[in-house]
């Protein structure tokens, strides 16, 4: 396949311990399990994007060489989340004898959270049953949907959103290999835009790099279909200052400039108002408090122009 081709979160990849950003210290402790060739069953909770199933592959690859993917069983819970997985596909692979030296084989289930509670009952018992021939690695961004027995199973690291420190270190590497510029700001846009998702960096890195090789703050904004918080910030002062109908036009040509919907421009109003200097803290409070109702009111089915309209006036009157 053509390089050119690859989707930028495949290609850059890391595929040892050494290479993966953030996580320090679940990658110091896993890296010692590894080293002593026996590793318990594992359960890596978290957000979406920060380096779970990276960390799972890495781990087969240091653990088994180059007869890893004969040793290594990927599913995607999400998929296939009924109790047939877990009756065939797991326990036929489980039940086999590795390949190597390793004396056991590694299941990586992907989303669990996702099994039905019937499945994750069935696969509570195959942990234990192939516990000699097989080790299970579960991926969760909700550990509270896996039932307690399976839990008390596993070894449970929680993974965190990337630091700045690690996404600087992505992108330097990708603009490298690229040969891509970035303006200024772009680092800390990328930062606000992922919210320590490394995926969603290199997303919107590759769709930015297909148009032009210099990254900029307004390109990428539109490509992650966010607005740049600086208009936001200029529709909440000049509402506040009691223009509302520039304040209403403008909010209108944000909408439409980065194609938001009402719910994306309430979410990324809330995350501004903090830094709105003119307000006090009693009426930033109250004016998250009217974010959390016309959310609640979007998601039901509400116009949006009345809704935003709405909060719009919320805000011009707060200082009434």
């Amino acid at each position: 396949m053509d390089e050119q081709s690859f989707l930028w979160t495949e290609k850059y990849r890391p595929s040892k311990f050494k290479d993966i950003q953030g996580q320090k210290e679940i990658i110091q402790r896993v890296s010692s399990l590894v080293a002593s060739k026996n590793i318990p069953h594992l359960m890596f909770a978290g957000p979406a994007g920060v380096g779970k199933s990276t960390l799972a592959l890495a781990t087969a690859k240091e653990l088994f060489g180059d007869s890893f993917r004969q040793n290594f069983l990927e599913l995607n819970a999400s998929d296939e989340r009924g109790i047939d997985i877990v009756r065939v596909k797991v326990k036929d692979f489980a039940r086999t004898k590795s390949i190597g030296d390793v004396p056991f084989k590694i299941i990586f289930l992907d989303e669990c959270d996702a099994l039905t509670r019937d499945a994750q009952q069935a696969l509570r018992r195959t942990m234990e049953t192939y516990a000699q021939t097989a080790r299970f690695i579960l991926s969760c961004n909700y550990i509270s949907k896996i039932i307690d027995p399976i839990q008390s199973r596993c070894v449970v690291f929680k993974f965190k959103p990337l630091e700045k420190s690690d996404i600087e270190n992505i992108v330097a590497k990708i603009v490298e290999k690229e040969g891509l510029t970035i303006k200024d700001g772009v680092i800390d846009a990328l930062l606000k835009v992922s919210e320590g998702d490394c995926r969603r960096i290199e997303n919107i890195l590759q769709s930015c790099a297909s148009t032009s090789k210099e990254i900029s703050t307004e390109a990428l904004f539109s490509m992650a279909a966010m607005a740049n918080p600086e208009e936001l910030t200029q529709v909440l002062t000049l509402a506040l200052s009691g223009d509302f109908n520039r304040a209403r036009s403008l909010m209108t040509d944000v909408k439409l400039k980065y194609g938001m919907s009402g719910l994306d421009v309430i979410k990324q109003l809330q995350h501004e108002i903090w830094g709105v200097k003119d307000l006090t803290g009693r009426q930033k409070v109250s004016l998250i408090e009217k974010c959390g109702d016309i959310e609640f009111r979007l998601t039901e089915g509400s116009d949006e122009t009345v809704q935003l309209e709405s909060f719009l006036a919320s805000v011009a009157l707060v200082k009434q």
